[in-house]
């Protein structure tokens, strides 16, 4: 206003910039997130190393080694550098490889082995790579690779090379506010050109005043138009999703990633401890039922794919046995697997699980015993029940090793394939064993017989059927198979030699394997009715994994899975054009390490593809940086985490398509509070450009426009992000990526509510003047020409025209008219007569705090003067009231026309960067 002096004239910039500073701080809080991925790479270096300096060995700093240096490595060493094995120091070397390549078996190392130039890290059997550990064994080997020329170097140049995406949503809101700019800076252009005229108004003092007063007006207007409060509501709301992902188990770490969850096409997805528990179960044993009428084997599935000592033996008719620790091969497969073993099993009462300490196999032997049980009353189901989570973890098996004194063990070596323990009780000694079945059978003369305990020859006969049981469950069903046995042994006898693994007695077969999640299969037919494809993608062999692929349904219910199956080297040999055909039709990638998995993701995104890509080691890093969206595991390394954008804290698949979901949904919602806050500041564009073209006095200042931007728009298009999940949200198919935010019906209705909403805005300021029994009741034309008030006699003042009450209806109006509007917001296109205003309470109470606060503003003295308000009376009230309400009368139609699209017009625009943009390629 003219004539502004002292403090007074600093209190509307104030304002301004302290409401505009708030809503950047929201931003600059709630996004800020460091970078800490390379940092925790380091942690998998080693820091010394037993090197061949001189003629001696001496330990020296890892960063100090160079090519050709000879190193020693032992049990619990961490590889410093990438090593070729030259000469073993025991009778076996193994390595854990996890970090690198996600399989958690220990790898077997060997000297003489001839390696493919194309083999995979865990087919390279002779190398040793830095940063693995070894778990078994002492050998020697001569440094291949230092620094950035190792594996880990060249993951950590991997994700240096790696850039950040941008998400679907920035972009399109990136466009959107572009022409957004480009269209209010045309209107506030246009409104300062058609007010020329206007400059040299006595009002103004002159042309250069009557200039600077119309530059005001359109400033007015583009404060007006821009959706100041936008960027603080979409990461709120993005920060609300996040909150209800925490509680699905989806800890999100970038904000951006839960809307690109929304139009995900792909999920590439780790099978190890993802599709399955990670914990290797012992699902099928055979044993040698009698003779009596030939060789007759018995076959029996274990139920139970954790390490919970909770399961049941079930026969080959599906009847469950009541104490199977009365059979007695099943016995002896329980004392075999509790005493041949160096594993642990253990209650965690913080995780509530129970965890292994050993090698995976080990351990579920140990859970096997525990389902057998013992013979008599202490195996029975409600004595075992009874006792405490950490007692019932390994109770049968402390009984076995109660029983009998392990006093000599031989341990599995590569040539062997078997492991043995010389156990002692009561002056009497046996061996356990247990192995390959082709190494065990071998060394068998005898078996026992489960019907009645008896011994008897192991006859050819017997050995075909035991070797046809064997490849049926390694062959058909992917099972990692070991056999068991037993022999008695000279009483007092301390060690074993392995001239003592000979004329065994064969116990029994079992085939364990790392059971897929029960849930996972569900959560791939979700995938498939919303139009998202998984892929598999793991360093396990093809057979196995094609064999979980198919249980889980992955494949669709193919039979054959030609062209649906590669291995990274067959995908590698593929000629271009093929590869492109290959990946629209994969389903399943197997021996890939991290290259092919960043690989993986560039091919499937240069198809336009929007990839989400799972893991948990450091060999992850690389392609969880690159996807869209990257998803590690919680009991993930910290690199996968810090590389990913979210993490699964349960490690669990269908946690992803909850995630999905509710990405879908928070897209929804994003939209419908876009709507919602573009509208009314069309409403507010509409109320100023008309303002100004009809030669009224300024209807809103522009700390009044702030606050209801920032303010009072803010808190209910906030609230709409509350909105319920539709419940038809996963039968969709995935948004395209260039599918605009404002679709052509979507802005039509935009112009609709919001040129509603600037002329109830407009007709409650020209009501006060020329009805309201409290206003002037001065003629319209009057009311435009006020600017010439000075060179007429009037019968009142002129000041009239600077009164507070006109603005504070309009306000008033724009506000309240507003929160009717957020209530059309509930739905984008069902009335509100099937989703009330109750559906969403957040919304209703944040329409009502809205309300409050605007009264605060009215009704508080100190408020009233910094945004140049006036109290209301009842009258002006209900006036406020009849012009707000038909915004909802008028969304209802349109909203009738958006359900019945034979009824709905098509409105086209030019605009390619406000309507969705042709698809260049038919998905």
């Amino acid at each position: 206003m003219n004539g502004e002096t002292g403090l007074s004239a600093f209190v509307e910039p104030s304002v301004i910039l302290m409401i505009l500073a708030a809503n950047a701080a929201v931003g600059v809080i709630t996004e800020t997130n460091a970078e800490k991925a390379l940092e925790e790479l380091r942690a998998y270096q080693a820091d010394v190393a037993t090197v061949l300096r001189n003629g001696c060995f001496s330990i020296l700093p890892a960063t100090d080694l160079v090519p050709g240096d000879i190193v020693e490595v032992c049990v619990g060493c961490k590889i410093p550098a990438d090593m070729r094995m030259i000469k073993m120091l025991s009778d076996h070397l193994r390595v854990d490889q996890a970090i690198l390549t996600g399989e958690s078996c220990s790898v077997e190392k060997e000297l003489d082995s001839t390696i493919a130039t194309n083999a995979v890290y865990q087919d390279k059997t002779n190398i040793l790579f830095s940063g693995t550990v070894v778990v078994a064994g002492r050998a020697k080997a001569v440094v291949v690779g230092v620094g950035s020329n190792t594996a880990m170097g060249s993951i950590r140049d991997s994700m240096l090379r790696t850039e950040d995406e941008v998400t679907p949503l920035k972009k399109k809101l990136d466009e959107f506010g572009t022409f957004l700019a480009k269209v209010i800076a045309g209107i506030c252009v246009l409104v300062w050109i058609v007010n020329i005229g206007h400059f040299r108004d006595p009002a103004h003092g002159g042309l250069l005043r009557g200039a600077i007063h119309y530059f005001k007006i359109a400033v007015a207007l583009a404060v007006a138009a821009i959706p100041e409060g936008l960027p603080a509501v979409v990461t709120t709301c993005l920060a609300l999703g996040t909150k209800r992902m925490a509680r699905l188990n989806a800890i999100v770490r970038s904000l951006p990633s839960v809307e690109t969850l929304g139009c995900t096409t792909v999920i590439c997805s780790d099978k190890t401890g993802t599709l399955t528990t990670n914990m290797m179960s012992v699902s099928k044993i055979c044993v040698l039922q009698s003779v009596n009428h030939g060789p007759i084997a018995a076959q029996y599935s274990v139920s139970g794919t954790t390490y919970a000592p909770e399961g049941f033996i079930f026969d080959s008719n599906g009847i469950q046995l009541e104490i199977p620790a009365q059979y007695h091969c099943l016995l002896h497969i329980a004392m075999c697997s509790a005493l041949c073993n160096e594993s642990v099993i253990q209650y965690n009462p913080e995780k509530r699980n129970y965890e292994k300490i050993g090698e995976s196999t080990e351990v579920a032997l140990r859970v096997l015993a525990e389902k057998i049980g013992l013979p008599g009353f202490d195996s029975m189901p409600s004595a075992l029940n009874m006792l405490s989570k950490h007692e019932r973890a390994s109770y049968c098996n402390r009984y076995w090793e109660n029983q009998f004194k392990k006093i000599s063990v031989l341990e599995f070596s590569r040539d062997r394939k078997m492991m043995s323990a010389l156990c002692s009780r009561k002056q009497m000694d046996i061996m356990l064993t247990k192995g390959a079945p082709e190494s065990i059978l071998s060394r068998c003369t005898t078996i026992l017989c489960n019907d009645d305990g008896s011994t008897v020859p192991l006859t050819a006969a017997i050995r075909a059927e035991l070797e046809s049981r064997f490849h049926s469950f390694a062959g058909k069903e992917t099972l990692r198979c070991l056999a068991l046995a037993w022999k008695k042994m000279p009483t007092g006898q301390q060690a074993l030699s392995f001239h003592d693994e000979k004329e065994l007695t064969f116990i029994g077969l079992v085939g364990m394997l790392d059971p897929p999640r029960e849930e996972v299969r569900n959560a791939i037919a979700s995938c498939m009715t919303a139009g998202i494809r998984v892929i598999v993608v793991t360093g396990d062999n093809k057979t196995t994994a094609e064999s979980v692929c198919q249980k889980i349904g992955a494949f669709n219910h193919l039979e054959d899975f030609a062209g649906h199956s590669y291995t990274a080297s067959e995908f590698e040999q593929l000629p271009a054009l093929q590869k492109t055909m290959a990946l629209q039709r994969m389903s399943l990638f197997t021996r890939v390490e991290p290259s092919h998995k960043r690989i993986l993701v560039e091919a499937l995104q240069h198809q336009n593809e929007v990839v989400a890509m799972t893991g948990d080691g450091v060999n992850d890093a690389p392609a969880l940086k690159k996807a869209d969206i990257g998803i590690a595991m919680g009991s993930g390394t910290a690199v996968a985490k810090s590389a990913s954008d979210m993490v699964l804290a349960d490690d669990n698949f269908a946690t992803i398509i909850a995630a999905v979901a509710e990405g879908r949904a928070i897209y929804n919602n994003t939209k419908q509070f876009i709507r919602y806050m573009i509208s009314s500041n069309i409403g507010e564009v509409v109320c100023i450009f008309f303002a100004a073209v009809l030669g009224i006095p300024d209807t809103l200042m522009p700390v009044q426009l702030l606050w209801v931007n920032l303010v009072t728009d803010g808190l209910p298009a906030t609230a709409i992000g509350f909105n319920k999940q539709d419940s038809d949200v996963m039968k969709a198919k995935p948004r395209k990526v260039n599918e605009a935010v404002v679709s052509g019906w979507l802005f039509f209705r935009y112009l609709v509510i919001g040129a509603y909403v600037g002329l109830a805005t407009i007709a409650g300021f020209i009501w006060w003047f020329v009805y309201s029994d409290s206003g002037p009741k001065i003629p319209y034309s009057e009311l435009m020409n006020f600017d010439s008030c000075s060179t007429r006699e009037t019968a009142y003042p002129c000041s009239i025209f600077g009164d507070r009450h006109p603005s504070t209806v309009s306000m008033t109006v724009l506000v309240v008219v507003e929160m009717f509007n957020a209530l059309n917001n509930l739905s984008e296109n069902q009335s509100l007569l099937v989703i009330p205003p109750w559906s969403n309470l957040w919304l209703v109470a944040s329409i009502v705090l809205t309300i409050l606060l605007h009264m605060l503003i009215l009704y508080v003295q100190p408020l009233a003067v910094l945004f140049s308000v006036t109290p209301l009376s009842w009258s002006e009230w209900t006036v406020v009231l009849y012009l707000s309400f038909p915004v909802i009368i008028i969304d209802e139609i349109l909203k009738f026309f958006s359900r019945n699209s034979g009824l709905r017009f098509t409105f086209r625009f030019r605009r390619g960067d406000l309507l969705p943009k042709k698809e260049l390629r038919d998905k």
